[in-house]
């Protein structure tokens, strides 16, 4: 819970590479995944680094990579998934001497691939070419018969022979005939499909024409058509004599096809085999240059300088990696660390440690913003106040049972916490929330408990507090009166509190809404003023933890004393109003509304009796302190600023500052900004004074918004019950009414559309609109009491979130 609580301690460390071994110590950094690496040559081009060319080469094996994938997804036979899978188990970063070999392979593998899809492209183009001439030898013996009376009337006449797309016919032969002015004949005939080839249907043509221009014509309409013509001999006997060899041209180039696919698969089993092994080694070693190019050299270029961020606890972890990484590389020279302090200026990343039930609240504070180093993380109360503002929206037995159910479901087929089950991106996020859905599902069983609600009908688990029978009410008067009032002053007809939550009898009574609605809105101005209350509070960790203890003084104090001083006194009175006046005073109990507006305009309204004596003088004191928190408030933050940089400045005069020199990034810092040191010493009073006017207007207007903002609790549930009810009434209700077997037909038809409203509409649609609302209740109303949000998350070097990024 520590590490949830606040951000782990992360120190910064100066890594010494040595040269010869710098490669394996940061391989064996990017396998532990334990530190992140900051760039020390934030201003050097990324063509103009020390490591550009391997990553370079890295960079051209990926393209080689990709041509070998595509190659694999377009002409593999056996299928395979989308992505091929990463091995198992995981490759190490390669040896420059191992690297080289792959890249040899992989080149020489890619280049033999191509060679051969080229060669079976030829011979399949070679193999349609000689079946289509084929075909048109066939397909026109029947044609020419058509034409010899023709022949004997024009002797001198020329043949021209080929095949065209179907759907380029009529606009061939429209052309042919506007072209040629009618001088030609041509046929045309379907060619007969070959079941065991998967040519495209294609469509023969026989034209017949006289004299050279026409010729000329008709071959140029063919080419601009790409209509594949063919030698086309006028004597039979010449046809079937090309037709025999033709065949036996297409039987010996379909052998050697068949021959040079099996050997292309092969190639690609291959490829299928090694490719991921390759993709992994490449990609480490491609990490590994890229976290090299962002060393800075040393003075006598013999060890590479490296700065990152390690956690305290895992600096053992980062010695023994850079042991292992020298003893791989052979080296005699050991790499090691310094740890550096850390300056005012520097801002570490934020880390906090999250397991598969905290990670979904911790991406709920983290989608407003990342928190600062040191500051106290939201996601430590937000897995208790989410859940429960939900189901104060959504209180329902029924209801949440049955989120119960279904995230017990997700859990129950996600045991290996990996999200693999699903492909669906949606369902995937929603797996990922599953437990959040069961904790908002029985907080949800609670509230419903409390307010006596399963599926909108009243849960009767007690016999009811109030009774009948000593109201002495003869039969006539119950038979004769539509709504009958119990006194709570009669002798045994209230007999104390219910058990557990509401008592049923309310539900029953005419005014049932009003008294549910008066309870449920109150209960959302306590819950909503003991929320921002806490969250008031909690930031008194943030300024402790900084030692920022005038921020105790002079902005805590007056934001906590402007919120208890109204808003706390009002739950006061809500509570004192509730233990003060029970069934028997509530018609004397006065209104809460009129001494809050009493108090807030310093009136007395002698028709409004007092809930407690001296209440005047509470509440006139109580709003001095107010309206004094105020202008402290205001004022108190910027005066104390300005008198601290006034003296500051003169101790600053007297004793300049001395730069760190330990760090590589201090260094360059003073080189390229001198003026820094002086601009940080300008102190702009009305900046300040502007700042902290905004924020005493945002927070005191923010209080009285925010509490109305709470609100929605009231609205939502009340909205929640209301629909719930509508739907038991207009459908549930009927279906109950029918009698006989045609009754239970009936019954399970309207239960089956009574299920798939309330699953769509009560748990999807409420149940989204209640868990939006409660993400604005903490993002806004409760996270801006004390946190910022401007942290950036602690990102390891590690190999696994570079292959593995899901």
């Amino acid at each position: 819970m520590g590490a949830l609580f606040r951000s782990e301690e992360l120190c910064l460390v100066q890594i010494f590479l040595q040269s010869g071994s710098a490669y394996n110590c940061v391989s064996e950094l990017g396998e532990l995944g334990v530190v992140e690496f900051r760039d020390l040559n934030p201003h050097v081009n990324s063509f103009q680094r020390k490591f550009v060319n391997e990553v370079r080469r890295c960079e051209e094996m990926e393209k080689t990579f990709t041509f070998l994938e595509q190659q694999i997804s377009s002409s593999l036979c056996c299928p395979v998934s989308e992505t091929l899978s990463i091995p198992s188990p995981v490759p190490s970063a390669p040896q420059p001497r191992d690297l080289l070999a792959i890249e040899e392979e992989s080149e020489r593998l890619a280049t033999e691939l191509k060679q051969v899809s080229e060669n079976r492209d030829s011979l399949r183009s070679q193999l349609t070419q000689l079946q289509q001439y084929r075909g048109v030898l066939i397909q026109t013996h029947s044609l020419i018969d058509s034409q010899r009376k023709i022949v004997n009337l024009k002797p001198q006449q020329l043949f021209v022979a080929g095949v065209v797309h179907p759907w380029k016919v009529p606009a061939f032969e429209r052309l042919l005939w506007r072209a040629c002015r009618g001088y030609f004949i041509i046929e045309f005939q379907e060619m007969e499909k070959n079941p065991n080839s998967d040519m495209t249907q294609w469509t023969v043509f026989l034209i017949s024409f006289w004299g050279k221009t026409i010729g000329q014509k008709v071959k140029k309409i063919c080419d601009c058509f790409h209509a594949n013509t063919f030698f086309y001999p006028e004597n039979t006997e010449e046809r079937q004599e090309l037709q025999k060899g033709l065949q036996s041209r297409i039987e010996d180039i379909t052998q050697v096809l068949f021959q040079t696919e099996s050997y292309l698969q092969q190639l690609l089993c291959r490829c299928v085999s090694i490719l991921p092994q390759w993709k992994v080694c490449v990609m480490k070693c491609k990490a590994v240059h890229s976290i090299l190019n962002m060393c800075s050299a040393s003075v006598t270029d013999k060890c590479l300088i490296a700065e990152a961020w390690c956690p305290v606890r895992k600096l053992l972890l980062l010695q023994s990696a850079l042991t292992e990484g020298t003893r791989r590389s052979g080296s005699i020279v050991d790499s090691f660390y310094n740890r550096l302090p850390l300056s005012s200026s520097s801002s570490p990343p934020t880390l906090f440690t999250t397991n598969s039930f905290t990670a979904v609240f911790q991406s709920l504070v983290d989608a407003y913003g990342v928190a600062k180093y040191g500051e106290v993380n939201p996601a430590a109360y937000t897995i208790v106040t989410f859940p429960f503002l939900f189901a104060v929206m959504f209180g329902d037995v029924g209801h949440g049972l049955l989120m119960v159910i279904a995230a017990l479901w997700m859990i129950l087929q996600n045991k290996d916490n990996k999200n693999t089950h699903f492909k669906n991106e949606m369902w995937r996020t929603v797996l990922a929330g599953r437990y959040l859905i069961l904790s908002m599902g029985l907080f949800s069983v609670y509230t419903g408990a409390i307010y006596n609600h399963c599926f909108s009908r009243t849960l009767s688990i007690f016999p009811s507090s109030w009774h009948l029978r000593p109201m002495n009410w003869s039969d006539d008067t119950l038979r004769g009166s539509r709504f009958l009032c119990l006194d709570p002053n009669t002798t045994g007809v209230f007999r104390g509190p219910y058990p557990l939550g509401i008592d049923p009898i309310w539900h029953l009574a005419s005014n049932h809404l009003t008294f549910l609605n008066s309870y449920k809105m109150k209960m959302s101005i306590i819950i909503g003023v003991l929320h921002m209350t806490f969250g008031i509070c909690i930031s008194y960790f943030n300024y402790s933890h900084s030692q920022q203890w005038f921020h105790v003084l002079l902005v805590l104090i007056p934001e906590l004393l402007f919120m208890l001083g109204l808003f706390g006194y009002l739950v006061f009175l809500i509570i004192y109003k509730w233990l003060a006046f029970g069934p028997g005073q509530s018609d004397r109990a006065p209104s809460i509304l009129l001494h809050f507006i009493n108090m807030v305009l310093f009136t007395d309204n002698k028709e409004t009796p007092p809930l407690y004596p001296g209440q005047r003088q509470v509440q006139s004191v109580l709003m001095v302190v107010v309206l004094t928190s105020v202008p402290v408030l205001l004022l108190g933050r910027p005066i104390y600023l300005y008198y601290h940089h006034t003296r500051r400045h003169g101790q600053c005069t007297e004793h300049p500052t001395i730069t760190d020199t330990s760090s590589i990034n201090t260094l360059l810092g003073d080189l390229e900004g001198g003026r820094r040191e002086q601009e940080e010493q300008e102190f702009d009073a009305v900046e300040v004074f502007m700042h902290q006017a905004i924020h005493t207007m945002e927070y005191c207007l923010g209080c009285i918004s925010n509490t109305a903002s709470y609100l929605r609790l009231w609205a939502l549930s009340l909205a929640h019950a209301q629909l719930s009810d509508v739907l038991w009434m207009m459908v549930m209700r009927t279906s109950l009414s029918s009698r006989g077997m045609l009754g239970s037909v009936v019954l399970a038809g309207f239960f089956s559309f009574f299920a798939l409203l309330t699953v769509s509409i009560l748990l999807v649609m409420e149940g989204l609109s209640a868990s939006l609302h409660t993400l604005r209740l903490h993002w806004v109303e409760f996270q801006s009491k004390f946190y910022s949000g401007t942290g950036y998350k602690f990102s390891p070097f590690s190999f696994t979130s570079i292959t593995n990024p899901l």
